[in-house]
């Protein structure tokens, strides 16, 4: 009897969640860890996720895979790690997932309660760039045009509910101008035929953006942050352009379950906070515009939240939808 008694523990034990069962910080992880990432390998996110998993995965003396899966403006990955249930499973959160995405799409797990944001990586700025083909030289000048030219000028974005998008839907707002929206299936797309003078200009991220403006075959006219941007140190803030409103970033963190124990999630924020304060970590991901801040958990969850409010007023506001 009492063998069969414990027999049935042991199953019932098997069969529990993983979340069910206390984490110790320092026996985790037990196998390898997974970071998912929300987009093809090659963008902004992925190279966050893989400039971190280089360094991280040494110190948790495990292997950390990063896996892309793209699609739903980023928050497949967020749907799947949400979901897991093997105690090895974060996500490279974005902007585009956590705080904008939850207010336009109908999605299978809820942003601020499946999830919990954990370590807090950095940003990039959202880049004002124009083609070559456009006559101007700085934001007035683009705004004196499109004053002059109602309708002409068609700005690019890497899809509805992007940075890209509601970065310069802002910026039409603030300057009370009329551009055109033209959604691409993401930014490489886009620069195409923003360089090839299909379109006008964008608000593309600034990794996306850094080789052609370097190579002169962009124009960048204001970077959306509070402080101008190391890498691009003459073109002045939107602020500085007169339209202080206009702010956006492309910024970045890791998210875990929010089963996910308090140890655990200990045990990583403090872990990737070292990777970030790693020379050679900053100089792979500053050299392409990113700004590393790390910060406590409690403030990357605050951080989260007022972003949540902040990007649903601004949907709210201007009526951004899927189409």
């Amino acid at each position: 009897m009492q063998r069969r008694k414990m027999a049935a523990a042991v199953a019932l034990v098997a069969l529990l969640p993983w979340s069910a069962m206390a984490q110790n910080g320092a026996d985790w992880p037990t196998k390898p860890v997974r970071l998912l990432v929300g987009s093809a390998p090659g963008g902004g996110t992925d190279a966050m996720a893989r400039a971190v998993a280089d360094r991280l995965a040494p110190l948790l003396k495990q292997p950390v895979v990063v896996e892309n899966r793209p699609g739903v403006s980023n928050t497949l990955a967020a749907d799947v790690t949400a979901k897991s249930t093997d105690g090895h499973t974060m996500v490279m959160g974005v902007v585009t997932a956590h705080a904008i995405a939850p207010h336009l799409l109908k999605l299978n797990y809820d942003s601020n309660k499946d999830l919990v944001p954990v370590a807090f990586v950095g940003s990039v700025p959202n880049v004002l760039v124009v083609g070559n083909g456009l006559p101007v030289q700085s934001v007035n000048e683009l705004v004196a045009l499109a004053k002059k030219e109602p309708g002409r000028i068609n700005y690019a974005s890497s899809g509805t509910g992007s940075t890209q998008h509601i970065a310069a839907e802002m910026f039409k707002d603030a300057a009370g101008i009329d551009i055109t929206h033209v959604p691409y299936k993401g930014s490489s797309a886009a620069l195409v035929d923003l360089v090839g003078g299909q379109v006008q200009m964008s608000f593309d991220t600034m990794p996306s953006v850094i080789g052609q403006i370097k190579n002169g075959k962009l124009r960048a006219l204001a970077v959306t942050t509070p402080q101008r941007n190391a890498q691009l140190p003459g073109v002045p803030t939107m602020a500085e352009a007169g339209l202080p409103g206009v702010q956006a970033s492309a910024w970045y963190g890791v998210y875990m379950p929010s089963a996910t124990s308090k140890a655990v999630q200990q045990r990583v924020h403090d872990e990737v906070n070292k990777v970030l304060a790693m020379p050679e970590t900053r100089t792979r991901l500053e050299a392409v515009g990113a700004e590393l801040a790390p910060m406590a958990q409690a403030d990357f969850v605050s951080f989260h939240n007022a972003e949540y409010k902040r990007f649903g007023d601004i949907i709210r506001k201007n009526n951004i939808k899927i189409d």
